[in-house]
Order: C-alpha cells, then sequence, then structure tokens
C-alpha cells in the first residue's frame, strides 16, 4: 500500500470541539501528553490558584495560561503578558508594581505597574526565574498579601490577580543553589503543569503542520493542498529541539519556498539537528545530543548567543560557556562554514 499526501482539509468538527478549541485558542494536537496538560489546565481554570507552567523553550507555555484565563472566571477581564526576561533587571520592580513621580532619574509621571493593570483579572509572568533575589520578597508578598507599594511610594495597595507563571528553567535546582527563594518558589508552585515537549508528541505533527500551513498560505495568498508522505515522516521523525516553535518557522519558510499546491519542506534544515554523533553499535554520544540541541536553539534565536532573547539565556548558561561549547563540538553557522560562533560575541 502506497503512502499517500496529507491533505490539509480541515475536518468537521462537532460542537463540542469548536467550543473546546475557541476556549484552548491555538493549542492544536490530540496526543495523549497534550490532553493530560489541558485536563489539567481545564481543572485548575476554575480556581484562583497560582499555576507554574514548566517547559522547554518554544512548547506554548503562553497558550496554556490563556487558556486557563480563557476557561475561568476571570475570562472577561484582561489577561496581562509579561515576560521578565525581556526586561533588563534594574527596571523589573517598576514594571511590575509601578513607580512614583520623582521615584528616580527620568521618572515624570507615575507609572501602574503590571500588578495594577492586571487587578480583577490574570498576570502572566513569563520565565520567572529571571526575577533577582532582592525583587523576590516584594513579589512573595503580593502573592501572599495581595498588596505592595509603588516604587517611590508610600501607599499601600491592594490587587486582585490571579498568577499563571512559567519558566524553562530548573527552579528547584536554582533554590538549591541559592538563586531563588524556597519560599517564593513554593508559592508559585501551587499547581505545577509540565509542557511537554514536540518530541514526545510526535502524532500532533501532522495536525500542527496543517495548521500553520493553512495560516501562512492564507497570509501570503498561496493555496497549498498537500504534504508528500516522506517529508510528513521525516517532520514526525524530527528531534525538535526548538519544539512547536521551531516547526512553525520551518513551515512559515516551507509556505515561501513554494511555488504549487504541494508543500516544499527545506529537509536539508533539518538534518544538522536530527543527526547526532553515534557510536559504532548505534548509540548517540552525549557530545551528539549536546551538539544537536545547541544547534536548535542557536536556529531557534536566530544565531544569536546574547542577550534576553538569546541562545545563552534560553540554555541557561554564561554567554562564555557557550562560546565554549560551540567552539568544542566544532558548531558552525551553516550558511557561512567558515564562521565559527565559538568566536562570535553577539
Amino acid at each position: 500500500m502506497h503512502a499517500t499526501a496529507t491533505s490539509l482539509e480541515p475536518r468537521a468538527e462537532t460542537e463540542v470541539e469548536e467550543l473546546r478549541r475557541a476556549c484552548l485558542r491555538e493549542i492544536v494536537g490530540t496526543s495523549v501528553a497534550l490532553e493530560r496538560v489541558l485536563a489539567e489546565a481545564d481543572v485548575v481554570a476554575r480556581t484562583c490558584s497560582t499555576v507554574l507552567i514548566q517547559g522547554e523553550t518554544g512548547t506554548g507555555k503562553e497558550l496554556i495560561a490563556r487558556a486557563i484565563h480563557d476557561r475561568s472566571a476571570r475570562r472577561d477581564r484582561v489577561f496581562v503578558n509579561f515576560n521578565c526576561a525581556e526586561i533588563p533587571a534594574a527596571l523589573l520592580e517598576s514594571e511590575l508594581f509601578g513607580h512614583e513621580r520623582g521615584a528616580f532619574t527620568n521618572a515624570v509621571e507615575r507609572k501602574l505597574g503590571r500588578f495594577e493593570v492586571a487587578d480583577g483579572g490574570t498576570l502572566f509572568l513569563d520565565e520567572v526565574g529571571e526575577i533577582p533575589l532582592e525583587l523576590q520578597p516584594k513579589l512573595l508578598r503580593v502573592l501572599q498579601e495581595r498588596q505592595f507599594e509603588r516604587l517611590g511610594g508610600t501607599r499601600t495597595i491592594r490587587v486582585d490577580v490571579r498568577l499563571v507563571a512559567a519558566t524553562n528553567r530548573d527552579l528547584l535546582g536554582m533554590v538549591r543553589e541559592h538563586q531563588f527563594r524556597d519560599d517564593l518558589y513554593y508559592r508559585l508552585n501551587v499547581f505545577p503543569i509540565q509542557a511537554p515537549p514536540l518530541r514526545d508528541r510526535p502524532e500532533d505533527i501532522p495536525a500542527l503542520v496543517s495548521h500553520f500551513v493553512r495560516r501562512f498560505a492564507a497570509r501570503m495568498n498561496r493555496r497549498i493542498e498537500a504534504i508528500p508522505p516522506e517529508t510528513m515522516h521525516a517532520l514526525k521523525r524530527h528531534t525538535w529541539p526548538g519544539n512547536v516553535r521551531q516547526l512553525e518557522n520551518l513551515v512559515e519558510r516551507s509556505v515561501i519556498l513554494s511555488s504549487g499546491p504541494t508543500l516544499n519542506v527545506p529537509l536539508e534544515d533539518l538534518m544538522p539537528c536530527t543527526v547526532a554523533a553515534q557510536r559504532a553499535d548505534g548509540v548517540a554520544t552525549l557530545a551528539g545530543v549536546e551538539r544537536s540541541h545547541i544547534l536548535g536553539v542557536l536556529e531557534e534565536t536566530n544565531w544569536v548567543i546574547a542577550g534576553p532573547r538569546g541562545a545563552a539565556q534560553r540554555l541557561g548558561m554564561k554567554r562564555t560557556t557557550l562560546q565554549s561549547m560551540i567552539k568544542r563540538l566544532g558548531i558552525e553557522r551553516p550558511s557561512s562554514p567558515a564562521y565559527r560562533y565559538g568566536m562570535h560575541a553577539v
């Protein structure tokens, strides 16, 4: 029996499924791993408890947080999304709790922080592990007592905020290394949810690819009707170190490259991350696994190493450490073989 191309025609959904998808936004898939997470999200959404979503970069932690908000009694109130890794540590207190006029240089007017903006609704703190130790007591206080003062202010402000936090870092390990307060960790970890990596739910890949193809084809005014079976087989076998975000980026690039009705996926883009160094018995070596994972993260960050959105940040290591590993593993940028990122100081 010959394999057939995957059709991109959406199947008919029941009324219940349509309602479910409306509430869960763009969460696509029916795997056991994903259904478990969605069931947990549905249960905790009916409460006001704090949620900690853990998982690798690109696993859809923000979508899970939005699903919790959309299924909660606060669904008609504001959902505030704040990434703690995108703001310099010196400005985090002002961004989270606000400041009064004159609190510091350039504070020319009063500013409301994210907790005040989210009053009555849900605040999603992404990359919560990036909050510095000196600011963590203030976060703990607002979680326990629902009150705080603006930076430079004396008036106590009370808020009613449902907090959903997320991180790709090992917070418990950070607690052991005294990089994160244990009392704050346990206050955040009231209801933990583990977002599964894409490699643990390969059966969801056909649905995800179809979803992304329809979105990007409509945006680019393209008509793509099918995906070759060998292409889908390769996509399902890939390890996806960058998870759903990496798959989404690849599909967007593939739609751009497709001039006809069949999706043209540049499978060579998958090779650096798919093929790890192996011993003679076929077992992947540790160096090969490291190389594969680092290559995937570099691709996801567009080969930027430093900064809040760089590869070092996502891998949870110092820039110099990552540069040393890149040099040791002989990693080179595919578009420029002579360009060695171990020597690049971006």
